[in-house]
């Protein structure tokens, strides 16, 4: 491959008592003795309540009852108990049900609380972890920021006149300032890769049904998965592996995966095709140089690490038509159970709209398409085709993190273009309902994080992982972490 500039990397800090230890970390000082569950989730409050009116990460928090279930993991782990993540503080985000909490979704207005934990929260529990709180997301998943009228504004770590992306933004912004060591995030258009990207985070999306998104059968007509944001691979893997499995009346349930143990072996020589030209879609925005620059600089990486890597052009075709029926379609099916619509943004009632005259047919149409679709992009990993490609390699955004307030008073038409711009690359596999893991590629001059997509086939996840750990025993990028949290700029 062509030579290319260094990125140029911004200097870590030093571990101190001012964040969270990671997952594996967690759990490992815990069944050792070497602290409790107490003190972890004490701990992770605080500095969400410190960080509050900086970063403003949660929507809701757990309070009395996370103390209280983190006395009684220190009960249990006191009599010798042991579990994959017994009293370790986690987060989940606000479109998932956490039973005696309203799910927000980003919205305003009152909602009842959820009578009953969602599939995926209650494996998290089984699995021994305390859920501290809800992290915020825009209003229904929509956008690549976090903002909206009933939470504010949601901040990047690193720069906070900047935007962690979204939707699942909260979740990110807590997990890369070291509020909490992993967080549980969805992703239906890049919404756990696109603030991963952003905020120097590892973020998984799992292959659909890898991860139950029950009381959803369906989740936004196939397109969102839940799945973890934390700083390392194996932290990532530990909660994919706690939150798997489906609930009984789920209609996807791939093959179970231990992601723990992939994230421990070896990838083996991989033949990766390295694509900066986006999906069409109706902007003309090339990728920002240094978007090119960094993760043309991971694609040598890889290179040097032993892998075949060449560029490569994907046939994504006509793959738009299929996410934009589908999409708007979710979003109107959530704004219609909403008690207040007037409350909703307008840029939602506009997609509310859009969504109730593509419903029905044309959402059946489009689904249809995705057996066509799993065969045109399937070729480009098939070994007969000419390509018989591992990996794709893509960048996660086309773009550095916009400021906060870039989106204020668009219309609708006009944020989707913008976000559209700027978020190329994630939304296709989405549409295919294949995995995705989305790597740090450095930072650009300014400091601001930057991100790209390690992109496979139907049930990859064990090959992304293995090779996105054997990347980061290289990069190291957990040793960069943002500055202490200041005043909100912007």
């Amino acid at each position: 491959m062509s030579s290319a500039e260094p990125v140029e990397r911004r200097p870590g800090r030093p571990d101190d008592s001012s964040v969270q230890p990671g997952l594996v970390d967690s759990a490992r000082e815990l069944a050792d003795g070497r602290t409790t569950s107490h003190e972890l989730v004490a701990a992770a409050l605080a500095r969400i309540e410190a960080s509050h009116d900086t970063l403003n990460a949660f929507r809701h928090l757990r309070t009395e009852a996370a103390l209280a279930e983190a006395a009684e993991a220190d009960r249990r782990l006191a009599a010798g108990e042991r579990l994959p993540l017994l009293g370790v503080p986690v987060a989940v985000k606000d479109d998932t049900d956490v039973a005696g909490m309203p799910t927000y979704f980003g919205c305003d207005g009152v909602l009842p609380p959820a009578t009953a934990d969602s599939e995926a929260v209650r494996r998290l529990r089984a699995a021994g972890a305390v859920v501290v709180g809800k992290t915020n997301s825009c209003e229904l998943g929509q956008w690549a920021f976090t903002e909206g009228p009933a939470f504010g504004v949601t901040r990047n770590p690193w720069n906070t006149a900047h935007t962690p992306g979204g939707s699942s933004g909260g979740s990110a912004a807590a997990v890369a300032a070291g509020l909490v060591p992993a967080a549980l995030g969805s992703d239906g258009a890049g919404s756990i890769r696109i603030p991963a990207a952003w905020t120097h985070l590892v973020g998984i999306k799992p292959q659909r049904g890898r991860i139950s998104v029950h009381p959803n059968s369906d989740a936004f007509q196939g397109l969102t998965v839940n799945g973890p944001l934390a700083r390392t691979v194996a932290d990532a893997a530990l909660l994919l592996d706690a939150a798997a499995g489906p609930h009984p009346g789920d209609p996807h349930r791939p093959p179970a995966v231990d992601a723990s143990a992939a994230a421990r072996r070896d990838p083996g020589r991989l033949r990766i095709g390295f694509a900066l030209r986006p999906p069409l879609t109706l902007t003309r925005n090339a990728p920002h140089p240094e978007v090119v620059r960094a993760v043309t600089a991971l694609a040598e990486t890889l290179a040097r690490l032993g892998h075949h890597v060449e560029e490569a052009r994907p046939r994504y075709g006509l793959i738009g038509l299929s996410f934009v029926p589908r999409a708007t379609a979710g979003i109107a099916e959530l704004a219609a159970l909403h008690p207040d619509p007037a409350l909703l943004d307008p840029r939602t009632r506009s997609a509310l709209r859009t969504g109730t005259r593509l419903g029905g047919r044309v959402v059946r149409a489009a689904r249809a398409r995705e057996v066509r679709q799993h065969r045109r992009l399937g070729a480009f990993f098939e070994a007969g085709s000419g390509r018989g490609y591992d990996v794709l390699l893509t960048p996660t955004t086309a773009a550095p993190p916009p400021g906060v307030g870039t989106f204020d008073r668009l219309s609708a038409w006009r944020t989707d273009l913008a976000m559209t711009a700027a978020c190329p690359y994630a939304w296709p596999w989405n549409v295919l309902g294949w995995p995705g893991v989305n790597v740090p590629a450095g930072f650009t001059r300014d400091g601001l994080p930057l991100g790209a997509q390690l992109l496979g086939p139907s049930r990859s996840e064990a090959r992304l992982i293995s090779l996105a750990a054997q990347l980061e025993s290289d990069q190291r990028w957990y040793e960069h972490r943002p500055p202490a949290p200041g005043p909100a700029r912007g």
